[in-house]
């Protein structure tokens, strides 16, 4: 009995071992070479929206010296252009002093643009059209989303925003909470893009205080339907300074979130995002047949932009 026992406990052990190395496993995603694909001499780029621009790319990134939000383009999603500011401050309005974290989608030939607003310790979300992607006006002087709720403290940001076809409404996850990183992430509806409803059972996910690598808060994510499922990519952070990248799937988008077993799926390494990996933006490349994650890394005071590739269509290795 006594031998059965320690097998027991040799077994149990075992399995331990395997569950932990299994939680750092990122072997599934892996770092370009030639990352930082952007920043130097250009400072602070972070906090990224990418899009598929009939096989080439648009990057839509947050500009912190200029306090804007600016446009590259690529053929390779490594190589970019000068960057050109799109939305910048806005002196008329007291709450957009700042302009960072965009998401853009196109639709009914026009590219949207939910993007955050900085001033006074405060965030929060404004909306605006172009018909080219360059030339933006904004929809309203007033933001379309502010903190409202007790959770939301002072900041609401980091927009990720579809468009259901089925129900004719965009669907909005945001962040909410603290200023300097917000705690956790929520949920708005809207049939205009500028009248938001916000899900009765706010916050829609929150830190695992389980997992050490995202204890602290889950913030800035993207989500994307793919095999019927809601992917959610986000970022989680262990504490204020330390951050990585996650995965997370739903159903329907909003309830029953599941994380994947192995993560976190970017971490970071020595070198230039040695001390974070924040913010990713993903897209599946159909021509190669891999998915290509851009994200900013962070090492001290120095934030830039990298890429990772995952190879085939598949983004869960668990159950």
């Amino acid at each position: 009995m006594r031998e059965l026992s320690y097998c027991a406990v040799f077994f149990i052990l075992a399995t331990l071992a395997c569950a932990r190395a299994a939680k750092s496993d990122t072997s599934l995603w892996t770092k370009r070479p030639e990352s930082p694909v952007l920043g130097g001499s250009l400072g602070t780029c972070f906090d990224i929206c990418v899009l598929d621009d009939d096989g080439a790319y648009r990057m839509y990134f947050s500009w912190r010296p200029k306090k804007s939000v600016a446009l590259v383009t690529s053929d390779d999603g490594i190589h970019w252009s000068p960057p050109a500011i799109v939305l910048g401050p806005n002196p008329k309005t007291d709450w957009e002093s700042d302009i960072n974290r965009p998401i853009v989608l196109r639709r009914d030939g026009l590219w949207r643009m939910w993007y955050t607003g900085q001033s006074h310790g405060h965030s929060r979300i404004g909306y605006a059209t172009s018909p080219d992607g360059r030339h933006w006006t904004r929809r309203s002087e007033k933001p379309v989303l502010a903190p409202q709720a007790e959770w939301e403290k002072v900041a609401v940001m980091c927009p990720h925003v579809l468009f259901d076809e089925p129900s004719k409404q965009y669907r909005m996850w945001y962040s909410a909470g603290d200023q300097y990183e917000p705690d956790a992430i929520g949920y708005a509806t809207s049939t205009d893009g500028l009248h938001w409803t916000r899900n009765s059972a706010n916050p829609i996910f929150k830190a695992d205080p389980i997992d050490a690598w995202e204890r602290h808060k889950v913030t800035a994510c993207q989500v994307i339907p793919h095999d019927g499922w809601f992917y959610m990519f986000y970022i989680g952070f262990a504490d204020e300074n330390h951050a990585r990248i996650g995965l997370a799937r739903s159903r329907d988008g909003v309830t029953a979130w599941q994380r994947l077993p192995t993560n976190p799926i970017i971490s970071p390494t020595p070198g230039w995002d040695a001390d974070a990996c924040y913010k990713p933006s993903a897209l599946f490349d159909r021509k190669s047949e891999r998915w290509l994650l851009w994200y900013n890394g962070r090492r001290g005071g120095v934030e830039q932009i990298g890429l990772a590739e995952h190879a085939g269509a598949e983004l869960w290795n668990g159950p």
